[in-house]
């Protein structure tokens, strides 16, 4: 018998509340940059919490655009379902260092949300850190308990989900999940040099609440920034950024809850410009009567064109295609929202896919209304 995967309440479909919104698409534009003493916003990434609060990360960069110099983490929260927004908060900041890579998982049993994050010297760029002429980065965890409004003092873990070898660590940047077993997954990425074939997407995990966490399944090389969904059978998917020849989404299976994956192939349907994405479900054939997994990336072989796919068969084609905006767009993260709707948070622009990350919220019926199988 299929395994299904636990769905929240939102994607389970037991008691989906008739939205009080009228537009089937509303874009909010919720961090802008050079605003808020903030140079560039980027890296977005989405969690709904347990008691239906929408958590919308993303990394401060107050020096410029670039992926160093003094980077905070930061939030905005959301208690009516992307309709309206708190102000900024500071989630984590740490003087003199870039702060980054939001993956935040909410754990089921106790609420408590559980935020992954990176950390490196402010004046250490990637290439200094693939090169080994810095250090490597660390990986900490902070957790909130009361639905985001507070946080607790990040702790490091790096002995824990970090080999010695590996100099570049990226935590998601997208959420986590949590399988139906209970076990919590963080989809993540590491480098052991700048060689292509030294990159590698992998996962971490805790069987425990987030207590201790270890490191579960690496992918094959040229592989990098991930996102991982469980499928009705109990196998999971990890969808990774590419850095082979083409420019395709890689895609890897694992049948042993994320322990080991499969060889590594190109989804030639995932059309992408070397980038991040996100995937997530959306519901089972028990729950509501159809599987459905969402996918988001800037579907061009350039940063352009953010668009939402549909999958009816776990994830191997993707039948139903729509753009949310057909300009300049980047990194992505989506969420399923109380009353059944979809969240996507997003970086865009009209010249460059920087200047702002926008929470865009839509309807399946807007998703798939041009689509043959809603």
């Amino acid at each position: 018998m299929a395994r299904i995967p636990w769905l929240p309440m939102c994607a389970a479909g037991i008691a989906w509340a008739a939205t009080a919104w009228t537009d089937p698409l509303v874009q909010t534009d919720l961090f802008l940059s050079g605003e808020g003493g903030y140079h560039t916003y980027r890296i977005p990434a989405l969690a709904l919490t347990r008691e239906g609060t929408v958590l919308a990360f993303c990394e401060g960069r107050r020096d410029g655009q670039g992926d160093s110099g003094q980077i905070d983490m930061l939030l905005r929260r959301s208690v009516d379902g992307g309709a309206t927004w708190g102000p900024l908060q500071v989630v984590s900041s740490a003087k003199g260092y870039t702060t980054g890579n939001p993956a935040p998982v909410v754990d089921r049993e106790t609420g408590t949300i559980l935020l992954p994050l990176t950390r490196n010297r402010a004046e250490d760029t990637e290439p200094m850190i693939l090169r080994g002429e810095a250090p490597p980065r660390t990986v900490w965890i902070t957790r909130s308990r009361d639905d985001g409004l507070t946080w607790e003092e990040p702790q490091e873990i790096s002995d824990s989900v970090r080999r010695d070898d590996w100099r570049w660590y990226a935590t998601g940047p997208c959420h986590g999940i949590q399988l139906a077993s209970g076990r919590l997954m963080i989809p993540c990425d590491h480098a052991r040099s700048p060689a292509f074939k030294d990159w590698h997407s992998h996962v971490i995990y805790s069987d425990d609440g987030g207590a201790t966490w270890q490191i579960g399944g690496i992918a094959d090389g040229f592989t990098n920034e991930s996102t991982v969904v469980e499928l009705t059978d109990g196998r999971l998917c990890l969808n990774m950024r590419n850095y082979r020849t083409s420019k395709r989404r890689a895609i890897a299976f694992s049948d042993d809850q994320g322990m080991t994956w499969s060889p590594v192939h190109d989804d030639d349907a995932l059309i992408e410009p070397r980038c991040q994405a996100s995937i997530i479900r959306y519901s089972t054939e028990s729950s509501v009567g159809k599987n459905r997994v969402l996918f988001s990336n800037p579907a061009s072989e350039k940063r352009e064109n953010m668009t939402v796919r549909v999958s009816y068969d776990e994830c191997r084609t993707w039948p139903v295609a729509r753009s949310l905006h057909t300009g300049p767009a980047a990194y992505s993260d989506l969420v399923v929202l109380p009353d059944g709707a979809i969240g996507c948070l997003y970086e865009r622009g009209d010249t460059h896919p920087y200047e702002r990350i926008t929470f865009a919220r839509f309807s399946l019926q807007w998703l798939t209304e041009d689509s043959d199988t809603p």
